[in-house]
């Protein structure tokens, strides 16, 4: 039996496992796998400038291309408890991501040794599995399940912890013979998918929720195939954004109480059953209002989780199935039904969602200076195309980000969906564009954002990552601002200040074309809008030639307030902005105005 150390035994499995890349930060007591990493080769490695940014590109990774298992690296203590924002945020959109961290020898742990904690403990609820591996012989069986626990079920991250002892202790271990284990997902019976079905039968303005679960299990042709099949329109969830393209004439647009469309909102309110695939009914699409989003209307729910089924509300009927085996068993019952002429007609139903769909739309086109964040995402609409692939997080950028932009594939749209962290974007960025550097990537920040992790565009500088990324800067925490309206302050949310080396941009503080150029990067600043376009294929035109990122920064007039509900209720959305009254209001729009 070959012997090898622990740590090399490791390396050999991720590759086995599909591993190709890593991301990560060394330190001392993880060097006996940098080591093993370097040793074995097969494995690309990003040095991070912050562990925290290694989670997130970890992440980034994983969510840009099917069947992805973005890796972590850390050492001991804090680089560990860094991850653990990112182990949250995997675990809340169910991102599989593997973290591997250092630890003191097995005989210190308890002996509160230098950067010695116990991060299986600390990382136990944001994972499915964290374990620190006291025996170097069980370092093979505890990969070898991490694997299958990230693949099977709901997928998700989980954590190794490896002490310096166990990763230099060496043990027997043949690679040629290692064989990853079986996945385990559940799938839905006949007889579940043909009572689900009997709920659309009877109804007559049936919608399909499409949630990230079907971009999980790589199933939007199948989602889209039975779409079309039953004729029935479908509301994507904004993790399962780009299921269906934009433009297809069944996608009826996003629901809920911040990210949603005027149409879909709209459409929504006036099915009569609502098939959910995929999806937790999370409370940005639902809302609080739980009234509101389910009177009138019947609902089943396809999950892969058993335990989401009911967890928010009772369905009428819920399956506990793995997306992909669902869609198939629904089109194969479908298409039967079909052909026996028993599947309703939804067509003038589904022909009133397009009718919404190039009515009640949002005004975009603002010539105000300084601009106003609407016309920034007119603009990208123009300059960016069906294949762009969009990365963000949360805040007011965000926001009106789904409201405005079209997605048209999917992952297309990479969005840490419920944990929202600060500074998630550029990371994310990163490991999105090293997973698929043919696909064009924008990424997309308000000002706090990007100054949260800005250190990692260094990073795409030095392993040369080129995307675009679009900084729209009032000079405020925007959201929060937003929430505080009803609370009747405006405290602790204003970033402006007079930079005394950037006199010229006034009160907007932080410059941003300096430091970006400073870490390496081009940036552009619009001032403008009716720059914006010229400056989007400058960026493009730059981040080819040079291959690093290219920020541009729209500066924007500092108070917007973007359409959301201010009772958390999808029933009650406020418009503050003007909405589109003519086609030259919304340009860009799926639909024009009719």
């Amino acid at each position: 039996m070959p012997r090898m150390t622990a740590a090399r035994a490791a390396v050999e499995i991720l590759k086995r496992e599909g591993v190709t890349t890593a991301f990560g930060v060394p330190g001392a007591a993880i060097n006996p796998f940098y080591r093993a990493l370097k040793e074995g080769g097969g494995i690309d490695h990003t040095l991070a400038r912050h562990v925290e940014g290694a989670s997130h590109m970890a992440e980034g990774y994983t969510r840009a291309k099917a069947g992805n298992i973005g890796v972590c690296i850390g050492t001991s203590g804090p680089a560990g408890t860094d991850m653990i924002t990112g182990l949250y945020s995997a675990i809340a959109d169910s991102i599989p991501i593997l973290c591997i961290t250092g630890q003191a020898p097995v005989a210190k742990l308890h002996k509160e040794d230098f950067q010695a904690v116990d991060i299986a403990s600390i990382a136990k609820p944001v994972t499915k599995a964290a374990t620190t591996v006291l025996e170097a012989a069980q370092v093979p069986g505890v990969f070898q399940q991490a694997f299958h626990l990230m693949r099977s079920g709901r997928p998700g991250p989980v954590l190794i912890d490896l002490p310096i002892d166990v990763q230099q202790t060496e043990i027997e271990f043949d690679p040629e013979t290692y064989e990853p284990l079986p996945v385990y997902k559940p799938a839905a019976t006949r007889a579940q998918i043909e009572k689900a079905l009997g709920f659309l039968l009877e109804s007559e303005r049936p919608l399909i929720v499409a949630g990230g679960g079907v971009i999980n299990a790589d199933a939007s042709a199948l989602l889209v195939e039975f779409a079309e099949l039953t004729g029935v329109p479908v509301i994507s969830t904004l993790m399962g954004w780009g299921t269906i393209p934009d433009d297809h004439e069944l996608s009826a647009g996003m629901v809920g109480v911040q990210t949603a469309h005027r149409y879909g909102n709209a459409t929504f309110l006036e099915s009569d059953f609502v098939l959910g695939i995929g999806n937790r009914w999370a409370n940005r699409h639902t809302g609080y209002n739980l009234d509101a989003y389910t009177k009138g209307r019947k609902f089943v729910h396809i999950d892969i989780e058993p335990t989401q089924i009911g967890k928010i509300f009772a369905p009428d009927y819920g399956i506990a199935s793995d997306a992909k085996a669902a869609l198939e068993l629904l089109i194969e019952v479908a298409r039967e039904l079909k052909a026996a002429g028993r599947l309703p007609d939804f067509a003038a139903w589904a022909a009133s969602g397009q009718e919404r769909k190039g009515t009640l739309l949002r005004r975009t086109h603002f010539d105000d200076i300084p601009m106003k964040p609407q016309r920034v995402y007119e603009e990208m609409n123009r300059a960016f195309g069906p294949e762009t692939r969009y990365v963000t997080t949360i805040g007011l950028s965000q926001i009106a980000g789904a409201q405005m932009l079209h997605v048209f594939k999917p992952r297309h749209w990479i969005n840490c969906g419920q944990a929202g962290p600060l500074g998630w974007t550029i990371p994310a960025a990163i490991g999105a564009a090293t997973a698929d550097p043919d696909t064009p990537i924008v990424a997309l920040s308000g000002d706090y954002d990007f100054q949260f992790m800005i250190e990692e565009l260094a990073v795409a500088a030095q392993h040369k990552v080129p995307y675009v990324h679009v900084l729209v800067n009032n000079a405020y925490l925007g959201l929060i601002r937003q929430a505080q309206i009803g609370l009747d302050i405006n405290f602790q949310v204003n970033l402006e200040f007079e930079n005394i080396n950037t006199p010229e941009i006034g009160v907007y503080g932080v410059d941003h074309v300096k430091v970006a150029e400073g870490l390496g990067c081009k940036a552009i600043r619009v001032t403008d809008p009716g720059e914006l376009g010229a400056a989007f294929e400058e960026a493009k035109k730059l981040a080819a030639q040079y291959r690093v990122p290219v920020v541009v920064e729209a500066i924007l007039e500092r108070i917007t307030n973007i359409s959301m509900s201010k009772t958390v209720d999808v029933s009650d959305v406020t418009e503050f902005e003007e909405l589109a009254t003519e086609p030259g209001h919304a340009p860009t729009a799926i639909r024009n105005l009719v």
